[in-house]
């Protein structure tokens, strides 16, 4: 995710903002820059200044914020009010030009943004048609220009109108050179904060940014707008209505804040995957209609598909099996799931009329991007999936599908799992909306329940001292084994490979039925059984796999659907889940899994953002 910081105060507002984005870092971004209100003396490029006039002067640098320091230093780039922003790239590459701040064709107006404009395509031909001139990539620059043709004196009445046209998320922040005291925002679902100084007033999308300079804060709802001044703040919703609301004084210390208040970065990344999944769905799914002009394929060329490959590693690869299964049930198309790090050896067919999909949470897994240039070279059309723009995979592709789960900062994917099972269940249900094999009936059911599918996720959460509960009960045991069928088997491959990867215990996930050709004769009392059984079409299976292994005196931990009073008879330990679809029921059941995995390497004292011999990105064979 983007950070923003903005001042207007009695202090030089350069070190502030540096000093700011720097607090921001953790988010993860590729570019920085500042803009800052000077005042005009004098003449400059053949232009002359009234007294007292103010202009935007900007700075900014892809890379990191180092890069950007080094551009300024020994400017005169300074003043006592700015704004500053790192950058997540998300439409158009990391570069300098497509860094922000962005500003409108006369230089008046800049603004940085934290989110994604929906239907900037179509406001930028409607600029355009107006006589605006573009000069990046981005979405965000079509903010300043609707601005700079909303503006008849008021920048705040600008904004209020702006938010009524656009379509998507974002935390805006905006100067105005002709009121050179104040700034406006916005926020529409990203994270924005006002902090209440002595010697002035900040934005920020995080308390880090300023927590050096105030620990007295506002939070900004969605569709509020506001104009800060050095010593007023003044909110108002999206109609002009002035709103009151009382700060609040935090209590963190900056190291802590940096993570929101949680422990640690990857029980923080948890918790923000009902987020991540509604950012994931959005623009793709709008009120009941899906729309998957990423997957850059035409009708016929969907309809002609007579196979799909799907190429990952580690938990990408379990978001590729789930995939597998929905769309062959739901399109009828024949899928091959691959492990990246053996594709390419075993000289792999290609046929005529194949989809290759590939996924990779980087976009720069080096076994991954030589499985699609293996599969390019024999004819393949390839499709990726990834959380990072830019990244080479997405580059070599010939469409890209971004998760926009924001980065992720603990090694061990959580959010970025779920966020690849989110577009796995879009792209099936596109494919088979395409090929007319799936009824409008039952896509409409799978939609509205995917709709509702971050609240239910965020119920889970709610309870996560349940699941904090059975991890202090079950972190002693050495072995454990998780056990899944049809849609759970996924969930069972990657709750294994989590508990493996944070707390280095032998865990291991098998499909239930195989329990009894060899995994079995593991079970005893030093073993843990975790089975995912929620009420599905295969759950009196489950059941009857359950009691095999609970014959040999295993502690058992299910996770089954609420309402399930039977389970309980089966099981140590239950963890109920919401109930929902059969399909869906493979997103659930991951989120306690992650948990449990979250506190019993707590319990061990393992470092659960930077677990041993792990890298985040696998960039080396």
């Amino acid at each position: 995710m983007c950070g923003i910081i903005a001042y207007v105060g009695e202090k030089k507002c350069r070190g502030i903002i540096i000093n700011g984005l720097k607090r921001l870092e953790y988010r993860g971004y590729d570019s920085a820059g500042i803009a800052v209100l000077m005042k005009e003396d004098g003449k400059k490029n053949n232009r002359q200044f009234k007294p007292d006039s103010y202009g935007i002067r900007i700075a900014k640098q892809a890379g990191k914020i180092a890069e950007l320091e080094k551009l300024i230093k020994g400017s005169d780039i300074d003043g006592c009010v700015g704004i500053g922003h790192t950058r997540w790239a998300t439409h158009g590459a990391p570069t300098q030009i497509n860094a922000h701040p962005h500003m409108d064709c006369n230089s008046k107006i800049a603004v940085v943004h934290n989110g994604i404009i929906e239907n900037y395509a179509e406001l930028k031909e409607e600029l355009i048609s107006k006589g605006h001139k573009f000069v990046s990539e981005t979405d965000t620059e079509v903010i300043p220009h609707m601005l700079e043709e909303f503006n008849n004196g008021d920048l705040l009445i600008a904004m209020q109108k702006l938010l009524k046209r656009i379509k998507g998320s974002g935390a805006i922040v905006a100067l105005n050179s002709q009121v050179p005291d104040e700034i406006i925002a916005a926020r529409i679902a990203s994270p924005l904060i006002i902090g209440i100084g002595r010697d002035g007033n900040f934005l920020a999308s995080d308390m880090p940014a300023v927590l050096e300079h105030t620990k007295n804060f506002i939070i900004v709802n969605d569709f509020e707008t506001i104009r800060i001044k050095k010593d007023s703040i003044e909110i108002f919703d999206i109609d002009g209505k002035k709103i009151t609301r009382e700060p609040f004084k935090a209590n963190w210390s900056i190291t802590s804040a940096e993570k929101s208040g949680y422990e640690d970065f990857m029980l923080k990344e948890i918790f923000e995957q009902p987020f991540g999944v509604k950012e994931t769905m959005r623009g793709r799914l709008i009120e009941g209609q899906l729309d998957f002009k990423e997957l850059n394929m035409t009708s016929e060329q969907i309809r002609s598909l007579e196979k799909i490959h799907i190429i990952a590693c580690g938990t990408s690869s379990h978001a590729a099996l789930l995939g597998k299964q929905l769309i062959e049930k739901w399109a009828r198309i024949p899928v091959e799931v691959e492990v990246s790090s053996e594709y390419r050896y075993k000289d792999p067919i290609v046929e005529k009329n194949c989809l290759f999909i590939a996924i990779t949470q980087s976009g720069e897994t080096i076994d991954t991007l030589a499985a699609i240039r293996e599969a390019r070279s024999k004819g393949a059309r390839i499709v990726s999936i990834t959380n990072v723009v830019g990244s080479t995979v997405a580059r070599e592709s010939d469409a890209v599908i971004y998760t926009h789960a924001g980065p992720e900062i603990g090694v061990c994917a959580t959010k970025t799992f779920t966020a690849q099972m989110i577009v796995m269940y879009l792209v099936a249900i596109y494919l088979a909306k395409e090929t007319g094999r799936l009824d409008q009936e039952k896509i409409k059911e799978i939609l509205d329940e995917l709709e509702i599918l971050p609240n239910k996720i965020q119920s889970m959460l709610n309870n996560s001292e349940q699941i904090k509960r059975i991890a202090d009960q079950l972190y002693k045991y050495k072995t454990f084994l998780f056990l899944g069928r049809l849609f759970g088997l996924p969930v069972a491959l990657e709750g294994a490979l989590k508990l493996k990867e944070v707390s280095y215990i032998h865990a291991e996930g098998y499909a239930a039925g195989e329990m009894k050709h060899g995994p079995i004769a593991l079970t005893d009392t030093n073993t843990t059984v975790v089975s995912i059984v929620p009420r599905d079409s295969v759950y009196e299976k489950m059941l009857s796999n359950i009691e095999e292994v609970k014959s040999r005196n295993a502690t058992i931990l299910s996770i089954a659907t609420e309402g399930d009073i039977q389970i309980s008879r089966y099981s140590n330990y239950v963890f109920y889940v919401p109930k929902t679809i059969e399909e869906l029921y493979g997103i659930l059941t991951i989120v306690p899994l992650q948990l449990l995995s979250y506190y019993i390497a707590k319990n061990l004292g393992r470092n659960v953002d930077q677990p041993r011999n792990l890298a985040k990105s696998v960039t080396v064979e």
